[in-house]
């Protein structure tokens, strides 16, 4: 027994900090919610990139967003078309072939194509 109170031993105290388990919340101010929803109402805007580049939960910002869309106060802002729309006049006839007008461009497709496949033509046409 005396041997073993004579070996030379080491200790280790460890030290530590109480992790914070919540942020400290923070105010927004009514102009900084209005300028936060505004942009997240432009077109194309990316809710969740522009919540958390303001430090903001995404989750918050969409109801914020759905918020002022609920009371009328505010409206989403729709891209103009480019062009004016043109409308054509068309007549229906029994044919396998059919032709869309679209602006100056007609795209005439058979019932042999497949559907997923015009449909992709028609968007590229239309962003021409």
């Amino acid at each position: 027994m005396s041997d073993s109170v004579n070996h030379h031993r080491t200790f280790e105290v460890l030290t530590a900090e109480p992790v914070q388990s919540r942020r400290k919340p923070r105010h927004w101010s009514d102009e900084e919610k209005a300028q936060l929803v505004a942009e997240a109402l432009s077109p194309g805007a990316n809710v969740s990139a522009i919540g958390r580049s303001q430090g903001l939960d995404p989750s918050q910002l969409y109801a914020w967003r759905r918020k002022a869309l609920s009371s009328g106060m505010v409206a989403p802002l729709t891209e103009e078309a480019s062009a004016p729309v043109k409308f054509t006049r068309f007549e229906a006839v029994g044919s396998s072939m059919v032709e869309i007008v679209v602006g100056d461009v007609v795209v005439r497709a058979g019932a042999d194509v497949d559907a997923d496949h015009l449909t992709k033509i028609l968007r590229v046409v239309r962003k021409a």
